[in-house]
């Protein structure tokens, strides 16, 4: 297995068409260890927007994911009664999917597993995704993609891969 460290990144080795080491995000106040995936050939040749992406992900994290939490509230919350219907039992229900009033209740169902440094497009954006395992959904997960430091969309796990 080929292994290296980058300034940036840390401790990374590669695997399955990327580099893979941890880092530590902070998500609705709690905080976690969580796979980094830096999507490069194994000549680990990172791009300087990779690259910007992630140091401008580090510098500005409390800001994006602040956004990313609001974002992942109101997309539970739009989506919150289908998830209950398709569960069906009312107690089962309140388990999985609850009905919540803030975002401060998303701590205990949505922890965050991979933050990923996406390959740069012709367009040129900063593209991350993160994704996370969550209570009401255990097949499809939740992703969230940023591009520019702006999140872009909340859904499955495919729209951040």
């Amino acid at each position: 297995m080929v292994k290296m460290y980058d300034e940036l990144f840390g401790d990374l080795e590669y695997k399955n068409n990327f580099w893979r080491g941890e880092m530590i995000i902070n998500m609705f106040n709690v905080e976690r260890k969580i796979r980094l995936s830096v999507d490069a050939h194994e000549d680990a040749d990172f791009s300087t927007i990779q690259r910007e992406a992630y140091r401008y992900f580090i510098h500005d994290m409390s800001s994006i994911m602040s956004e990313a939490e609001k974002e992942v509230y109101e997309y539970y919350c739009e989506n919150v009664d289908e998830y209950r219907e398709m569960i069906g039992d009312e107690s089962e229900a309140n388990n999985i999917a609850p009905k919540l009033d803030s975002l401060t209740g998303l701590a205990e169902l949505v922890k965050p597993t991979e933050f990923i440094v996406r390959r740069a497009r012709k367009n040129g954006k900063r593209i991350l995704g993160l994704l996370c395992d969550v209570s009401w959904d255990t097949e499809n997960g939740l992703g969230i993609r940023i591009e520019d430091e702006v999140v872009e969309e909340v859904g499955y796990q495919d729209i951040a891969l």
